[in-house]
């Protein structure tokens, strides 16, 4: 009999919190996995103007979304969070970013998560945390951020207005120094944890202007200690971005495709030629984002972690190439790597480019941009998708509108540039079940070390019974 296949599955602190620490167990041991993550933190009910939507609005697009499982009776709510854990101020003395402070919740909800991680491991389940790579103060994605002196810019130097995500600069010490005390605080503060899970430790590509960062002081200064030409790669990504909100054609797009559109060797010689500095700037952010996870590992190391395993969440290519996590540099310094599954994100991103692009250039028709689009980001082989809102974030019943044989071609390029590092697959939870179960199916049946699954609160008792009968299924060949 095959071994067992590695399946995590990511709990935030709130459904145990609501459905006992047992039930949550009991649903994910039926469901066959053999790890969890959670977040050190506990929440409690809020309203519109004290808290948090649950689930996040993805920057107003996935407003559609509610939770397949609800929380204290309800399938969309506001929330409010404190820290599950006290703190060690000392961690922190003299920086620019502070943890948030304990408060009443803490004290009445805090111990909660220890329990839990003591339980799950108790039924041999290995527990990890999950928390921000740079949006202070780290435990959940929707709370805290930067301040502007250490956001990631344009090469106008400008702060992109339309960020989805809510990153620091990672060239930024004051964020690279709160990391790690943030780092080293929760490894002393929960010793037996397995690992930790850190999500966007990238430059996140969900808007077109947060393609073309870093260019804040912060990179110019790093760039400078690295040897590069930042004026020579800030002259250069300007000029790319000039272009691509002004003087697109039609036929230009045709001509980046090729004779042969279903040929997905796109021709960017002639782009590139314009714009050579692309290439090193490509470079620069893949060495920062090295440098911080290098940094990552250290500071685990020296709390005496270097028995936890770090592990990285990261866009597929071809968005890897743009955001700074190179799947080989990074495989240097994590035990882990997760490639996303995130279709409802990618026709999301397909949306938000094409709709600024197709705003700013009058030479190019939608069906041309849309299909140039779809075959730069490798998004599907169909050629009945004309038109933008024919890739939009779906609603709860519907189908991500991404082919099986491009999230079949993402895990590969991941899994070719790896190396003896584990490549997992994070399938999100969210959609259809037989959407959903597909794309652990097709992580399962092509070259994944294992599946994590994204988030528990989308896996409703259907989702859950689909998984259990897809892993029998495995384990029964």
């Amino acid at each position: 009999m095959p071994p067992r296949p590695f399946l995590g599955i990511t709990v935030m602190p709130e459904y145990y919190q609501y459905e006992s620490i047992e039930q949550v167990l009991d649903n994910l041991e039926q469901a066959g996995a053999t790890a969890v993550t959670t977040s050190p933190y506990v929440m409690e009910l809020a309203d519109e103007k004290t808290g948090h939507r649950e689930p996040p609005l993805d920057g107003g697009a996935g407003s559609v979304r509610v939770l397949d499982r609800p929380l204290w009776g309800q399938h969309e709510l506001f929330m409010r969070t404190a820290p599950s854990f006290v703190p060690n101020s000392l961690s922190y003395q003299g920086l620019r970013y502070q943890p948030s402070k304990a408060t009443d919740l803490t004290l009445r909800e805090g111990p909660i998560v220890e329990r839990f991680i003591k339980a799950a491991q108790g039924r041999g389940l290995k527990v990890y945390f999950q928390i921000q790579a740079a949006i202070p103060p780290g435990y959940r994605v929707q709370f805290g951020g930067p301040v502007n002196d250490d956001l990631p810019r344009l090469p106008s130097g400008k702060i992109p207005q339309n960020r989805v995500a809510n990153n620091g600069s990672l060239a930024s010490p004051h964020i690279l120094d709160y990391q790690a005390a943030l780092i080293s605080d929760l490894c002393q503060q929960y010793p037996s944890i397995d690992g930790i899970r850190f999500d966007w430790p990238e430059y996140p590509p969900y808007e077109l202007d947060s393609v073309f960062v870093d260019f804040c002081h912060h990179a110019e200064a790093a760039a400078e200690r690295m040897g590069i030409d930042f004026a020579s790669i800030q002259r250069d990504v300007a000029g790319a971005y000039h272009h691509l909100h002004h003087n697109l054609t039609s036929s230009e797009l045709v001509h980046l495709l090729g004779e042969d559109p279903t040929n997905r060797a796109l021709d960017l010689r002639s782009f590139l030629s314009q714009f050579p500095g692309l290439l090193g700037w490509v470079d620069f952010k893949a060495r920062l984002v090295e440098e911080l996870l290098q940094s990552f590992r250290q500071a685990m190391d020296e709390a005496g972690g270097n028995q936890m395993e770090l592990i990285a969440h990261a866009f597929p290519p071809p968005w890897s190439h743009v955001t700074g996590l190179d799947f080989q540099r990074a495989s240097k310094h994590c035990q882990g790597i997760c490639v996303k599954l995130y279709g409802m994100h990618w026709a999301m991103m397909l949306n938000n480019y094409g709709t600024q692009i197709l705003r700013e250039n009058s030479e190019i028709t939608e069906t041309d941009l849309v299909h140039t689009l779809v075959h730069v980001l490798d998004l599907s082989n169909a050629a009945n998708y004309q038109h933008l809102a024919d890739y939009r974030y779906p609603p709860p019943n519907q189908p991500h509108p991404i082919d099986a044989a491009a999230q079949i071609r993402k895990i590969e390029a991941a899994r070719s540039q790896t190396q003896d590092c584990p490549l997992y697959v994070l399938a999100h939870s969210y959609g259809p079940v037989a959407d959903v179960v597909e794309r652990i199916r097709l992580a399962l049946e092509n070259g994944a070390d294992g599946i994590w699954v994204n988030r528990y609160c989308y896996l409703s008792d259907e989702k859950l019974a689909g998984i259990k009968e897809l892993l029998h299924g495995v384990e029964g060949k």
